[in-house]
């Protein structure tokens, strides 16, 4: 379903589609190769030496959140998706894969350190409605909540391809394509090009004037891969803004774990030498983005000191 807004923007002809499409593919392979030369430290898209703030949040912000998987859109960003809503913007999230190769949540629904792939399908349907509850919780519309369903694990396996007709397979899933049937494509064989056109065709729902993504710096290499994916939109002549977060930002951070209220959240050691724009949570931002976290039942049953760790009072952003 679309909403009115998106009813009546002008379509864009298919020709024009294939050719942006066409444009965000080579850049995505020239982000990949000085990738690969330079390293986390130098990745496409970041700029150590700057530190803009964050543009305006008002009534004219469509913000779109690119999140590698289910539960990563609050850690980072749920206190901005609330101050954009408040200001009467727009907030739209897209989730690159569905969160169904989490180790621990699937060691313990099936006591063994082989997961099915029902049960690692059956996850991901349960993480996608986890992701859906807590993001409806900060008010995104359902309209507005886009699932790639891309393998866990092996997004930048799909950036990588040199065969570009041989699809990636998920190694929990055991499919070659996308298996949900609530996707954004579902049935769109895991290719470089399929990634590259799914993620296109989201910037062209959503509209966005400001794009947040994860940090090509992050140690995780799904949120790598994200991360390089919207460069490489963004290097397309792009008129969004793009800023950065950070989930695995080095050992030990944030730190402390856990809850602790009242406490700003730390640059991550990965990140070091930036200065962030710092969004400021009010009490009541903190507390719906604590409520909103709690809706990821699967990861907080395991993983809730970390988790817990990025309700602060400060959601931080890289240039």
């Amino acid at each position: 379903m679309q909403s009115p807004a998106q009813r009546t923007r002008r379509p864009i002809c298919r020709g024009a589609r294939r050719q942006r499409v066409a444009r965000l593919w080579a850049t995505l392979a020239a982000c990949a190769v000085a990738y690969a030369f330079c390293g986390t430290a130098g990745a496409a898209g970041d700029d150590p030496t700057s530190s803009d703030a964050l543009p305006p949040l008002d009534a004219g912000t469509s913000l779109l959140v690119v999140a590698p998987h289910p539960d990563d859109e609050i850690l980072c960003c749920a206190g901005i998706m609330q101050r954009v809503l408040a200001a009467g913007g727009r907030v739209n999230v897209v989730w690159i894969t569905s969160g169904d190769g989490s180790e621990l949540s699937l060691l313990f629904a099936q006591h063994s350190i082989l997961p099915t792939r029902t049960a690692s399908r059956t996850l991901g349907a349960r993480r996608m409605a986890e992701a859906r509850r807590a993001t409806a919780l900060l008010g995104v519309a359902p309209q507005a909540q886009w699932f790639l369903g891309y393998p866990d694990g092996a997004l930048l396996s799909v950036l990588q391809q040199q065969d570009r007709r041989m699809p990636a397979t998920s190694y929990f899933t055991d499919a070659a394509a996308v298996p949900y049937p609530d996707a954004l494509a579902p049935g769109h064989a895991y290719l470089r090009a399929n990634l590259i056109a799914d993620f296109a065709a989201v910037l062209e729902r959503a509209q966005p004037t400001l794009v947040l993504a994860p940090s090509t710096r992050d140690t995780h290499p799904d949120h790598r891969a994200a991360g390089l994916l919207t460069a490489a939109a963004a290097a397309d002549g792009q008129r969004w803004q793009l800023r950065y977060w950070i989930v695995h930002g080095g050992e030990g951070w944030p730190s402390p774990r856990g809850l602790h209220p009242g406490l700003p959240l730390t640059t991550a050691p990965r990140l070091a030498g930036d200065t962030p724009a710092d969004l400021v949570l009010s009490p009541q931002e903190e507390d719906r983005k604590l409520l909103a976290l709690r809706c990821h039942v699967t990861q907080m049953q395991f993983l809730a000191p970390f988790l817990l760790s990025f309700v602060r009072t400060t959601e931080l952003f890289y240039r």
